[in-house]
């Protein structure tokens, strides 16, 4: 009431509560003028002004956890804080949520009032090219008639302070004019009132920085889906340092973010697919390779002058020092079976060590499919978003409606950011240690495709990085709790300088990284301005510090940390020579699959082996089907069956994923079902379409000669690719249909009348699952 009573207050200029003998005399004038300054009112508080309308944003509404995160934001905006992080899971739409964000700050006026009477300004931050550019492009809707407010600071022309929502790089705004001075400080300090930080972990900080400093007077919005809690980068500490402390249950406080919204979640809630893993290991892999056995073994080393022969080579090394042809060759060999086995033309992103490694693995899949007449273009490396050729290939793989390329082979370039949301299969062929890296990896797959039916992917794993699933997978992310000083020995340290060799000129933005373990990683990280950099954190004892930088050759150092200390280093990297350092390389190798397993991850349970699956997926259709006859008579109903389907994926029950666990492709999903549930017998989908044929000759010789070439058409294509192939309307776009002349061509032969071929279609579904 006292909230009311303050509006109605203000809208009306009372300054004292009216009497009663007044109130009800005043209430029918004061009416209309309340609700034409409280319409204003709305319209100038961002907050409530209305979202971009559905006709700018091709029917795309915000969902209900992107309405969440846009009012914490603004929430936050308007009562003056400066520093704000969003946290949402790879696929939940980060950039939709910040264009509806700017979009009520921008329309609502806050921005205009808030720099009396200035424009608001925006500026869109990130660090690839990619990322930039489908951040421009969904912010389009800003662009109506004549005038555009976008600028895109991509280095080709001629920079503007006359325009509203610029998009940048990190790179292009670092490099300098003709003036000598670099791009960002050709903007005054205070002109852009939001800055956007896309992918907050990993490009806000390290070289950087001084751009961020340079705007800091303007609100910094980082937006990521993984920020990172150490290596050199606390996002929190940063982004989260004006957000109210909360204590945890256990007793520690911390300040979270704005919102978060999790990969769990998004499953759990439908939004996002889940994902099936396939594990394998090599011999070498599981054992190591050890170049003694391996010569007694046949095999041959070939050492270039300038390198050191190690006794054991591990998977972290694979194709970084020592090159495995055999090795790749076994791994092409085993994912062309797979995918011949799920689906050949089911979009891939296979992550490499290297771009020779992503093309030597492209060669081998082009080989391995080229039966299928696609040549080159089946599988391509896509290893720099540079140039007219990498943006083509780029482009055309996230196209879900092209069919080429079907295999994109990548080193960096796909790992984050990138939309192609028709991958079904991610394969890991590099070796990860860093969770936040991995779940970027496995976040491109994540995207649900309607279009192509995708609702679940699988990840195949080569190297090991699934192990990187742990328990907090699928839970809201939170802040890191304050190190158990007593609980922990990691309070080594190691902080240094990089020279260049015989210089002593200091390096900016070499990559720095510290191997504490086999599987434990910390960094990489980047030299600051000095050439400094620092890691804390570390366990006591010998330590494996890895640099490199642009045109210096990589470096391995050995150093020994000592509990409780700082232990100083000068790192030296030499310039490459004209002539790239070449690798190791072992022929002849004696390679073979040691190990392979299989397992499913879903939104609200820990990973399940396949039995756990399908005994989960037992319980769930029996629940919410009762039995055999009634998840029957629901498959036959079109709309009940579409429900049903719905409930199932929000379950994270597939029935092609539980057909491929039982190895059984050709039979129909509700025989899949009903075997689980139900233990009855597998029907293919042959034997319906037999069955149907026989018991329904009678129905299909009411129809006319023409009539029936269709109907049998059609359940030829039941037969090769289920009930989906036949209730798509643009199955009438592929032969044979095309030569009966598509769609119109299929009416006519039913006598010109659509709904004779819509009963047609009903009558056929029915009669398949008659039985």
């Amino acid at each position: 009431p006292d909230e009311l009573w303050e509006r109605w207050r203000i809208n009306t200029n009372l300054t004292e509560p009216p009497r009663q003998a007044d109130f009800q005399r005043r209430v029918g004038e004061l009416r209309p003028r309340y609700h034409v300054q409280d319409a204003a009112a709305r319209r100038r508080n961002p907050l409530l002004h209305p979202y971009a309308p559905k006709e700018a944003t091709r029917g795309r509404t915000p969902r209900y956890f992107q309405e969440a995160a846009v009012n914490a934001v603004l929430l936050r905006m308007m009562r003056g804080q400066r520093r704000i992080l969003l946290t949402m899971a790879t696929g939940t739409g980060k950039t939709f949520t910040a264009f509806q964000i700017v979009w009520k700050l921008i329309n609502s006026g806050w921005l205009q009032n808030k720099n009396e009477g200035q424009p608001g300004r925006v500026l869109f931050l990130a660090d690839r090219v990619v990322l930039r550019n489908q951040a421009y492009n969904a912010f389009s809707p800003f662009a109506g008639g004549t005038s555009d407010p976008r600028f895109l600071l991509d280095g080709t022309r001629r920079l503007t302070l006359n325009r509203d929502l610029y998009f940048a790089i990190y790179q292009n705004l670092w490099s300098e004019e003709g003036n000598g001075k670099r791009v960002f400080e050709q903007f005054p300090s205070d002109f852009f009132d939001l800055i956007i930080i896309d992918e907050a972990h990993r490009s806000g900080w390290g070289t950087w920085k001084e751009i961020l400093d340079h705007f800091e007077s303007a609100i910094h919005l980082g937006m990521t889906a993984t920020p990172k809690q150490d290596e050199n980068i606390d996002t929190y500490a940063y982004f989260c340092a004006e957000e109210p402390a909360v204590e945890t249950a256990e007793g520690e406080v911390v300040r979270r973010p704005a919102y978060s919204y999790s990969l769990g979640q998004g499953i759990e809630d439908g939004f996002l697919a889940t994902y099936k893993v396939h594990w394998i290991r090599t011999n070498v892999d599981r054992e190591g390779l050890n170049i003694e056995e391996a010569l007694e073994k046949g095999a041959e080393v070939f050492v270039p002058d300038d390198v050191d022969l190690q006794e054991q080579y591990l998977t972290p090394q694979f194709e970084r020092a020592i090159t495995l042809p055999d090795r790749t060759a076994l791994l092409s060999e085993h994912l062309a079976g797979l995918l011949r086995r799920f689906g050949p033309m089911q979009k891939t992103m296979v992550f490499c060590v290297d771009m020779n490694h992503a093309q030597e693995v492209a060669r081998q899949l082009n080989n391995h499919f080229a039966d299928l007449g696609h040549g080159d273009d089946f599988a391509v490396a896509i290893v720099s978003e540079e140039g007219e050729a990498g943006r083509r290939r780029l482009q055309q793989f996230q196209d879900s409606d092209r069919q080429l390329p079907v295999v994109a082979t990548t080193a960096e370039l796909l790992s984050t950011g990138v939309d192609v949301p028709a991958a079904r299969n991610i394969v890991f062929m590099k070796t990860i240690n860093s969770p936040i890296l991995f779940k970027q990896i496995v976040g491109r797959g994540t995207r649900i495709d309607q279009d192509t039916g995708k609702f679940w992917f699988r990840i195949i794993d080569y190297t090991g990085a699934t192990r990187l699933i742990d328990e907090e997978w699928d839970k809201p992310p939170s802040a890191p709790a304050p190190a158990d000083e007593d609980a922990s020995t990691q309070t080594a340290a190691v902080c240094g300088t990089v020279f260049v060799a015989d210089t002593d000129d200091v390096i900016q933005g070499a990559s720095l990284a510290v191997l504490a373990a086999p599987n434990d990683q910390r960094g990489p990280i980047l030299s600051d301005a000095q050439g400094a950099f620092s890691f804390a954190s570390l366990p006591d004892g010998e330590l494996t510090l890895i640099a490199s930088g642009p045109g210096m050759r990589r470096r391995q150092m050995q150093i020994t940390t000592v509990a409780d200390e700082t232990v100083h280093v000068r790192v030296e990297l030499k310039p490459t020579t004209a002539q790239r350092r070449r690798k190791i390389e072992v022929m002849h190798l004696q390679v073979e699959i040691a190990d392979e397993a299989t397992f499913i991850v879903e939104g609200h349970h820990e990973p399940m082996t396949l039995q756990e699956y399908v005994n989960y997926t037992r319980d769930k259709v029996a629940d919410l089907t009762g039995s055999w006859p009634a998840l029957l008579a629901t498959w036959r109903e079109p709309t009940a069956r579409e429900a049903l389907q719905d409930r199932l994926t929000q379950a994270s029950i597939y029935p092609d994923v539980l057909a491929e666990v039982l190895d059984r492709t050709d039979v129909d999903e509700v025989d899949v079902l009903g075997h689980v549930a139900f233990d009855q017998d597998l029907r293919t989908r042959y034997d319906r379409t037999l069955a149907l044929r026989q018991r329904e000759r009678e129905w299909l010789k009411s129809y006319d000669r023409d009539a029936q070439e269709v109907l049998y058409a059609l359940l030829g294509k039941y037969e090769l690719g289920g009930l989906r192939q036949i209730v798509d309307p643009r199955i009438f776009r592929v032969p044979p249909f095309r030569q009966m002349g598509d769609v119109r061509g299929v009416i006519r032969r039913f006598g010109g009348d659509p709904a004779q071929v819509r009963q047609a279609l009903a009558d056929l579904q029915q009669r398949i699952y008659a039985a």
